[in-house]
């Protein structure tokens, strides 16, 4: 009598089943190692960080009053003076700003994502660019801008617009580049599905594929913003004036922005210049977090979980 066992390929099958790796003691004091260099990095950019929060927070917080919200910059009196024409010009250029960078960044995402084709060469060039001005200094985008907006043939002059030109140039790549991500994180299931009941692709795209990447989208708008908020050199190249005493009051008024005018508070040699650049810090730190707390609460506001 025979008996009868596995089946020839379940046993092959068996036997040739890889084994789990084991990398030993010396994987794990590796991994672990690691673990803590990561640690450490952490520990000493966030130690790093308090320090300059709380010597910002220390010097400043005195000189935070209602005659920095309004009043205007003095080099005679720095202990009355205020920065309402820098704030006035910060909100105008960053609203600009957002109005011309983000519809044209989420448009090219969108274009990019769902309908060019991505074996035509021109855009994969494009594509490649798009990645690599991520990457370029901002000096180079004021550069830019002062040659053919500022100065011929556009000839707008040194106004807000043109500032708010430079920044856009600045974060376009960045937003083309997180609303490119936050489309190809949508489930692929809501795409079909949209697509299977007869929809169009352009009311996939308008009522189920940017709704569903609205969070995606908010979180690259907010770095993109930020980043901005805190740009000096491209805005001084294109003759955003140091030191004005006026609000401006439109696109095309002369202005300033906050980090300019931090700049030219921190180059004064002065005793009392020293607490009211801290607190205009504060302040742009207080302007900034505001922005980002109102964008972060519309991302969790249209949030959707699958």
């Amino acid at each position: 009598m025979t008996t009868t066992g596995p089946p020839p390929t379940l046993r092959a099958g068996v036997a040739q089943a890889p084994r789990p790796l084991d990398g030993g003691p010396h994987r794990d004091l590796a991994s672990a190692a690691f673990l803590a260099v990561l640690w450490a990095c952490l520990v000493v950019t966030s130690l790093f960080l308090i320090f300059v929060l709380i010597t910002i927070i220390a010097n400043g917080l005195a000189r935070l009053d209602l005659n920095l919200l309004t009043g205007t910059p003095s080099t005679i009196r720095p202990e009355t003076a205020g920065v309402r024409p820098a704030i006035v010009g910060t909100l105008l250029v960053i609203s600009m700003t957002a109005v011309i960078a983000l519809p044209l960044g989420i448009a090219a995402a969108v274009h990019l994502e769902e309908y060019a084709d991505r074996a035509r060469w021109y855009n994969r060039i494009t594509e490649l660019n798009i990645q690599n001005l991520a990457a370029v200094p901002s000096i180079v985008f004021g550069i830019l801008v002062l040659a053919f907006v500022v100065r011929d043939p556009v000839n707008l002059g040194a106004v807000a617009l043109a500032g708010s030109i430079a920044l856009a140039l600045l974060i376009l790549p960045v937003v083309i580049i997180s609303t490119r991500e936050a489309l190809r994180a949508v489930p692929a299931e809501i795409r079909d599905g949209s697509l299977a009941v007869g929809a169009t692709l352009w009311q996939t795209v308008w009522r189920q594929l940017l709704p569903a990447a609205v969070p995606g989208i908010a979180t690259g708008a907010i770095l993109a913003i930020s980043r901005a908020i805190g740009e000096a050199a491209p805005l001084i190249l294109i003759g955003a004036t140091t030191f004005i005493t006026f609000t401006p009051d439109g696109p095309l008024s002369r202005y300033t922005v906050m980090p300019v005018q931090i700049f030219n508070f921190a180059i004064q040699s002065r005793e009392a210049f020293i607490s009211l650049t801290y607190a205009s810090i504060l302040l742009l730190l207080v302007i900034l977090l505001a922005m980002n707390g109102l964008a972060i609460f519309l991302r969790n506001r249209f949030q959707r979980r699958w």
